[in-house]
């Protein structure tokens, strides 16, 4: 009976199941899909419930494909900073704040000045405490909800209830931790002088191991729930922004990974903690124990190319004009799209524009533009994006010679050449790197009980795929390109601030 290991990931739109052998092959992998709340403008929840219907699905999926695997070893991943609020039963008390939801601004601003401002809350955490990451939750839940608040005795993030449901364990891991914004990233262990002085009782947030240590084995009522058998070591895993670096390959210095899911990630590893000067690129611990890892997180980047299709949809012509289709379309237009950009802020912004109340935007549009010049605008814009992230890890001495991309959108080869032209180096794709996280969590899986004996071996397994060398005349194009875009935030600002007035509201 040939071993594998169990990768599950739970993602915004849907939860992927993945087996991996022992030798790093893919045996199988599935995907259940489900849907997210959004009860008010700039809110985002989810009941904690679908994702467990959506994990007993996708894990169901593959296990019936390799009925005859020996599992060793399950590995979790899932979105981070979503807050999941457990009473003292261990029952979820309200839906789950998601990553992206923009709700707890004041509560954002509140926690830096209660900590001194932003350069002591960096010195204490090694993050600035952006809009969306669980630490403003805890507070804007506090705050508006107080009943609630009264009972809350457990916060967790996604893939640790999954991890409790599994097992009954209440744990994290460093890289879902250092994303609550409590975190000390440093010294990898929970900001106790931050949380004190915010009154968050410490007992809320779960003990915390490094990636790959095992947090728990599977429960009689797990096995039950989910069809696995009772007993299977369950390693800590990681978020899934984090995680997906070593699914690319991505675990030394010099290389960049851009992950083109609902939000768009460039991400870099790190020997050592290296906060930005302002906080506007993240700073997490690593999946390694010896590493750390930046990243630039836009919240739109597939997202956007959805609701793109979306609107389309609504048209008539949703059935017919398929994602490759629109893909074709842009095809069809060239490098600028003619004199077209598009600014990806469909749900305000994290980086490199920390701003919940950021709008999208098409400048240069005209009636000569064609659905290919829109839609390559679109795919272009979250190339922009991107580089606009690249600018401020140059300040902190983080290079890229080659790219390696990830998410749905690697499978584009033309987002994959419009970053080559943008950032002027090869780009390639990796195997299993399209899978996304659970693929990342498979792998830590087997570090965690030897099959590789570290991430850097672990990620030395994955084999190249495509390449995409850049034009150097294109690039000229988007650089042109790109000093226009970088100015129009700035430009645009006051107009989307003005635009948040209740006026226009729902």
């Amino acid at each position: 009976m040939a071993s594998a290991l169990l990768g599950i990931d739970i993602g915004t739109s849907g939860c992927k199941a993945l087996l991996l052998s022992a030798a790093g092959e893919i045996l199988a992998s599935s995907t259940a899909t489900y849907g997210l709340s959004q009860p008010r403008v700039g809110w985002s929840e989810q009941d904690p419930a679908v994702w467990i219907e959506g994990a007993r699905k996708a894990v169901g999926q593959v296990m019936a494909k390799c009925p005859d695997v020996e599992l060793i070893c399950i590995g979790l991943s899932g979105q981070m900073h979503g807050l999941t609020p457990l009473d003292k039963d261990k029952k979820v008390l309200r839906p789950a704040i998601l990553w992206n939801d923009q709700r707890n601004a004041a509560e954002a601003a509140d926690i830096t000045e209660m900590a001194g401002g932003l350069e002591a809350l960096i010195s204490q955490t090694g993050n600035r405490m952006l809009v969306g990451y669980t630490g403003g939750k805890i507070v804007w839940m506090k705050n508006h909800e107080p009943e609630l608040f009264a009972s809350l005795r457990h916060v967790l993030n996604p893939k640790d209830y999954l991890r409790f449901i599994l097992t009954g364990e209440l744990a994290t891991e460093v890289s879902d931790a250092s994303g609550t914004g409590l975190f000390d990233v440093r010294r990898r262990k929970w900001a106790s002088g931050l949380i004190e002085k915010l009154d968050i009782d410490p007992s809320l947030l779960p003990d915390c191991h490094e990636s790959h240590e095992i947090s728990g084995c599977v429960s009689a009522s797990g096995a039950a729930l989910f069809g696995l058998p009772a007993g299977v070591p369950v390693a800590g895993g990681g978020g899934d922004s984090v995680i997906q670096t070593i699914g690319s390959g991505v675990i030394e210095p010099g290389e960049l990974q851009t992950t083109i899911g609902t939000a768009g990630i460039l991400a870099a590893a790190l020997d050592r903690p290296s906060p930005s000067e302002d906080g506007r690129i993240q700073m997490f611990c690593n999946v390694a124990p010896s590493k750390w890892h930046a990243m630039g997180v836009s919240l739109n980047a597939g997202g956007a190319m959805g609701w793109f299709r979306s609107i389309l949809a609504e048209t008539g012509h949703g059935d017919q004009l398929t994602f490759d289709a629109i893909v074709e379309a842009a095809a069809s237009s060239k490098a600028g799209a003619r004199g077209l950009l598009f600014l990806p802020y469909l749900n305000g912004e994290r980086c490199p524009h920390p701003d919940p109340l950021a709008r999208g935007a098409f400048v240069g549009l005209t009636a000569r533009h064609t659905l290919g010049d829109i839609g390559r605008s679109v795919m272009e814009g979250v190339v922009h994006a991107f580089h606009d992230m690249h600018g401020l890890m140059k300040t902190m001495g983080i290079e890229g010679k080659l790219i390696k991309a990830s998410g749905g959108g690697a499978k584009s080869a033309l987002w994959r050449q419009i970053q080559a032209d943008m950032f002027g180096c090869d780009v390639v794709t990796t195997e299993g790197a399209a899978e996304g996280a659970a693929f990342g969590a498979a792998l830590i899986a087997g570090v965690g009980v030897g099959v590789w004996k570290d991430a850097t071996e672990a990620a030395g397994i994955l084999r190249e795929l495509t390449r995409e060398h850049p034009d150097d005349p294109t690039g000229d194009v988007y650089r042109k390109a790109h000093r226009i875009y970088r100015d129009l935030y700035a430009a645009l600002s006051p107009s989307f601030c003005a635009l948040n007035d209740p006026v226009f509201a729902d």
